[in-house]
């Protein structure tokens, strides 16, 4: 497994839902069909598209990622979408490598849409996607404007913790990639990656200018704290240690929410 150029995308299909909002299928650069979902700003705002990326066997049809765009879009438009192997998007997981091709679709259509100014937003596995995306398309058509990184790994085969022993079980082995297709609805390429892709850790200097936020809670079950400070000590960015916070999309609540959607939509 192994990302490449981002290049061009292909919008496959799209048709309108409620309130102006509009589903759509995705083609990535390396032929992968997406879904994604575009729903406008409930306060009539235009200029700014908020992407948001969703954590390991998320999708975008899960209660916390609509809860997420939800209070989200009190700020801007938002683009939520499935990676591929998770909901109804093809291919299979690379758990955090070829999905930066994915995360760029989506943003790229967000600028089709007309946004002027689009930011990304990634939880887990979606954080270490935002910074990669960020650091790999930072001169291109399809860079983000800021980028917020959520409950993020900042380096990769951290098995340092129960809970990221079983995501290693589950993506690893034969019966675990078995439990997270029929279990966890998500299907996980069996290949090693070749090459390596480069690291959250690795990423996160190469961002700058693009302002970056790391924002990780101090009671994360899969990552411990020296994640998201080594993150935010590489990039020089600010980071947000949150009192009590869990894990991801599921763990944050609507305050959390509204900051980060302030921080976002500024500049």
């Amino acid at each position: 497994m192994s990302s490449e150029a981002e290049g061009r995308f292909h919008i496959v299909d799209v048709f309108s839902t409620t309130s102006g909002s509009q589903r759509a299928t995705l083609l990535t650069a390396d032929g992968v069909r997406i879904e994604a979902l575009y729903e406008p700003c409930t306060r009539g705002v235009t200029e700014t598209a908020l992407v948001l990326a969703h954590g390991f066997t998320g999708s975008v049809d899960r209660p916390a990622v609509r809860r997420a765009a939800r209070a989200l879009a009190e700020h801007a438009a938002v683009v939520t979408f499935s990676f591929r192997g998770h909901g109804r998007s093809g291919g299979r997981s690379t758990v955090g490598d070829r999905e930066v091709l994915d995360l760029a679709a989506a943003v790229r259509w967000a600028r089709e849409l007309g946004h002027a100014r689009v930011a990304t937003v990634g939880f887990s596995m979606g954080g270490s996607i935002v910074l990669r995306h960020a650091a790999l398309e930072r001169d291109t058509g399809g860079h983000a404007d800021a980028v917020a990184a959520v409950s993020a790994p900042a380096r990769w085969y951290y098995r340092g913790t129960p809970p990221m022993r079983r995501v290693h079980w589950v993506i690893t082995r034969p019966m675990g990639r078995f439990v997270g297709r029929y279990g966890l609805r998500t299907r996980i390429d069996h290949r090693d990656w070749d090459p390596v892709p480069i690291s959250p850790i690795e990423a996160a200097p190469m961002i700058a200018p693009t302002p970056l936020l790391i924002v990780h809670g101090d009671r994360d079950p899969y990552f411990p704290v020296d994640h998201p400070r080594t993150l935010a000590e590489a990039a020089g960015c600010e980071l947000w240690l949150e009192r009590g916070m869990g894990h991801a999309e599921n763990a944050v609540d609507e305050e959390l929410l509204r900051r980060l959607g302030d921080w976002l939509t500024r500049g």
